[in-house]
């Protein structure tokens, strides 16, 4: 499917400022392609398309995955927001054709997970720093960037692992897992 078309489809599915960042994550993937080789087609699709899920409710998150045998884990049980990832990966796939890797990307934006490929990373970081987030260290992730994009992202997870301490709230473990690999470097 063209990207217009979905850019179009995703536009109905979600609030005027969810369409927003969902431009603003497809701009930097874009660039975030270009910088690190990966299909730029691709990255734009599933920049504009990350979200698709985001917006449904709690029970309709629930009846979705049960009626699309999506498995729900323990900590997506108490946190049904997470499920918007699994859930856009269903949808894409059925509904624009995305190839295992572009859907896989959507899977783990929110998480993370070990040995990522480059166009899941580039999803990653790009939910993390489109231009609607105004985030105070943007120049810090931006130098990260430059050196090394794991670098990046176990910054990034670093912050979330934080944000959902200071909440009080439970973290997933694929963000756990992500951390640890890329301490270890592998």
């Amino acid at each position: 499917m063209e990207l217009e078309q979905i850019k179009n489809e995703i536009k109905n599915r979600l609030s005027e400022k969810r369409f927003y960042h969902s431009i603003c994550v497809m701009e930097k993937c874009e660039e975030l392609a270009t910088k690190y080789g990966v299909n730029v087609d691709d990255a734009k699709k599933i920049g504009i398309s990350h979200d698709i899920a985001k917006e449904l409710t709690d029970k309709e998150k629930i009846k979705y995955c049960e009626n699309n045998n999506i498995i729900i884990d323990e900590i997506e049980k108490k946190n049904i927001s997470l499920l918007h990832a699994k859930i856009g990966a269903d949808m894409v796939k059925k509904l624009f054709n995305f190839n295992d890797a572009m859907c896989m990307a959507i899977r783990t934006h929110t998480t993370g997970l070990p040995r990522m490929d480059m166009l899941s990373k580039v999803l990653f970081i790009a939910d993390r720093i489109s231009k609607d987030r105004n985030i105070p260290d943007i120049d810090f992730i931006n130098d990260l960037l430059e050196e090394d994009i794991d670098k990046a992202i176990l910054y990034i997870l670093d912050s979330k692992i934080k944000l959902q301490i200071k909440k009080q709230a439970n973290i997933h473990i694929n963000t756990i897992i992500t951390r640890n690999y890329l301490l270890e470097g592998e």
